[in-house]
């Protein structure tokens, strides 16, 4: 026997006047979400009542109907009319679009309300998109259509960046095989095939990180914060013709620069016209580099030049710039926070002060004429130019007395008013290293291990230079070994001839560091304290108080510290020998736990230039999986080399994680010494491998 299907009656259809409806109490919706009721009434407003109200008849205790009816869904459309009505912009009499249930019916008014918004489905963001993209091809701006839907500007940016996806990936996100999140990522490049490229090689991983995407995308752009994309500018990048990626989903640090060779060019060019400029002022050489190494300017003489006096005019400015500096400071000094305009004028009258203090330095033509600069460009991406080093070969005869033949000292420069044309050299960037695809962990390479050290040692200067009392030490420490004969002299951190040590291996960006800028800064500001001539230095060091002293002595003791690795010849045949340079290291460690050297503190950090572009792929791995745990080196096992790296640098940004030679090695020294027989069984494992040498042989001190 077939059952009947029993049939369904909809609720009427009916327009009633706005007066006659009241919001009921049965509203689930307390909290405030979505489009604001302003911004509803404003809709309304400009399109009508799109969706009718759900109401219900009020009855008496009776049940009889009292001619009014109440509002259990749709409350915030009643709020937006009842808005409207107060604006006087709607009647209250005017007719409403409602769908009337039964006031007897045995569904509850709060289950109605209940309903109608659980069961709302919001708008497919790629829906979204493609309304958006047909409002844009119809002649409204994105201004207008963000004003017209009550969203931000950026909401309908965002949405239309989409169009630069590849509409086989927009296929995938509508068949929910991707999330809003990794589509969003694909939309950092326009390269549609590049992006199913990308997909095709992630999609089947059981990770697909937004970061990788984005990283996969811009593995072969530079940064706009990159300091070459700062010294051109993006203007004259993209008037050249350049593209710049962008990311409106995330903070993408002004985006990425895609044509690297055009920037390349940019920089080399740029530094050209500046180096040409500079050419007119009579130097002998040039050398001109995006960047030079620490100790570049090593052996060459350092000219000493007089500032340029300021003009009249200019002291006039300088002196009403601080006077306007010091009124505003005192004006301001009690408030929490600064109007932006004064905000903007403190920054202002500091850059002019600043560029006016800033004295250029006037050297002497026969100097010139035999001196050469250094052109780069700085971490912030301003042009560094080092005037006045002299070169060894370069320096003036010595002339015998009475020989006053002219030319010999370059004085013919000056009397003759000629200006020598420069000689310009243009530096590349150093190379990389080459691709090594072995998967075993190995011991690290020599190279790497003396560039990591080099970091080190500098470090443990800057550190030493600031604790006078273990400098003061480490020397006393050294004249005991010497005085008493009862200790050796060799296999110390410290010796009291002070020897500058040269690093025959350095990582990029070494002279950058915060511990080599402090070395520099330091060494540049007890320099212009003393006197000139060798004739006035003890007069000059007496006349310091005790503080000053120490903190010279302190100084100068530093410049000799060598913490360096060095590879030992195995057949003993050199100067160096495995059995000194692990006595130096394992000084070296006391050395630093006395000052308390935290080299992340100190500023280091793994990246692809310093360490993770260096060794194989099992090393970078274990270097993740130490600092930032299994997980985070299963997301980047199945990447290439040079990918890996890039991620790995991400990864251990903040881990604290260090490479064996830049940790403390709990080392004995008074144990190492009475088993120098056995250097290889004693050694750290990053320096196994290697042979002792002729232990008469004169070891190296981890300080010079």
């Amino acid at each position: 026997m077939t059952t009947a299907v029993q049939k369904i009656t909809l609720s009427s259809s009916r327009d009633i006047p706005f007066s006659k409806l009241v919001l009921g109490q049965s509203n689930v919706r307390r909290i405030k979400a979505g489009v604001s009721i302003q911004d509803l009434a404003a809709s309304i407003a400009r399109r009508g009542l799109i969706q009718s109200l759900h109401v219900r008849p009020v009855v008496d205790t009776d049940g009889q109907e009292m001619g009014m009816f109440e509002v259990p869904a749709g409350g915030r459309r009643y709020r937006a009319l009842e808005l409207l009505v107060k604006q006087k912009q709607l009647a209250k009499t005017a007719p409403v679009p409602c769908v009337v249930g039964s006031s007897s019916s045995a569904i509850l008014a709060r289950e109605v309300s209940l309903a109608e918004n659980v069961e709302r489905a919001p708008l497919h963001p790629l829906d979204q998109y493609r309304a958006f993209k047909d409002l844009l091809d119809q002649g409204m701006s994105e201004e207008e259509i963000a004003a017209a839907f009550f969203i931000s500007v950026n909401v309908v940016k965002q949405r239309l960046k989409l169009t630069t996806v590849s509409p086989a990936l927009l296929d995938v996100y509508a068949e929910d095989g991707m999330t809003i999140a990794q589509l969003e990522a694909f939309s950092v490049s326009r390269d549609h095939t590049r992006q199913e490229q990308v997909w095709e090689a992630i999609k089947n991983n059981w990770s697909k990180e937004p970061y990788q995407i984005r990283r996969m995308l811009t593995e072969n752009t530079v940064r706009a914060s990159d300091k070459r994309a700062v010294f051109v500018g993006l203007e004259r990048y993209e008037a050249a013709g350049g593209e710049v990626l962008r990311d409106l989903f995330q903070s993408d640090d002004g985006g990425w620069l895609q044509d690297v060779p055009l920037l390349e060019r940019l920089v080399k060019d740029k530094l050209q016209m500046m180096a040409d400029e500079i050419a007119n002022e009579g130097w002998k050489w040039i050398e001109v580099a995006v960047s030079f190494p620490y100790g570049a300017a090593d052996g060459l003489r350092e000219l000493e030049g007089a500032p340029v006096d300021l003009s009249s005019e200019e002291k006039a400015t300088l002196h009403a710039l601080r006077d306007e500096l010091r009124s505003l400071q005192a004006e301001y000094e009690e408030a929490d926070e600064l109007p932006d305009e004064v905000d903007q004028r403190f920054g202002e009258l500091e850059s002019a002060i600043k560029t006016l203090e800033a004295r250029p330095v006037r050297f002497d033509l026969a100097e010139i004429a035999r001196a050469g600069v250094f052109v780069s460009i700085d971490t912030d991406g301003a042009i560094l130019i080092e005037r006045g080093y002299v070169r060894p070969q370069d320096e003036a005869p010595v002339t015998p007395e009475g020989d006053n033949d002219p030319g010999t000292d370059g004085s013919d420069v000056e009397a003759t008013g000629l200006v020598q044309r420069a000689v310009i050299t243009i530096g590349g960037p150093p190379a990389g290293p080459e691709e090594d695809d072995e998967d075993g962990i190995k011991p690290l390479p020599d190279r790497l291990i003396t560039e990591l050290t080099a970091d080190r040692t500098l470090a443990l200067r800057d550190k030493l230079a600031n604790d006078p009392a273990t400098a003061f030490l480490a020397v006393l420490h050294k004249f005991v070994r010497d005085a008493f004969s009862g200790y050796s002299a060799q296999g110390v951190a410290m010796e009291v001839f002070v020897r500058g040590t040269v690093f025959p291996v350095q990582s990029e960006g070494l002279r950058d560091t915060n511990y080599a800028r402090s070395i520099k800064n330091r060494h540049e500001a007890w320099e212009k304290r003393l006197p000139t001539d060798v004739a006035d230095l003890w007069d000059s060091l007496s006349a310091l108080t005790g503080t000053e002293q120490t903190e010279l002595f302190a100084h100068c003791a530093s410049l000799g510290v060598n913490a360096l690795y060095e590879r030992a010849d195995r057949y003993g045949n050199g100067a160096i020998s495995t059995h000194g340079v692990q006595q130096r290291l394992a000084d070296a460690d006391h050395l630093a736990r006395a000052v308390g050297l935290d080299m992340i503190a100190a500023g280091w950090r793994p990246t692809v230039g310093n360490y993770l572009g260096s060794v194989t792929k099992a090393r970078i791995l274990q270097a993740v999986r130490e600092g930032a745990g299994e997980r985070a080196s299963q997301l980047i096992d199945h990447l290439k080399k040079g990918d890996m790296a890039k991620e790995a640098e991400r990864l251990l940004a903040d881990s604290g994680w260090l490479p064996e030679p830049l940790r403390l090695a709990d080392v004995d020294i008074e144990a190492v010494g009475s088993n120098a027989g056995d250097e290889d069984e004693t050694l750290p494992e990053f320096l196994a491998g290697g042979d002792a040498g002729d232990e008469d042989v004169k070891q190296l001190d981890a300080a010079e």
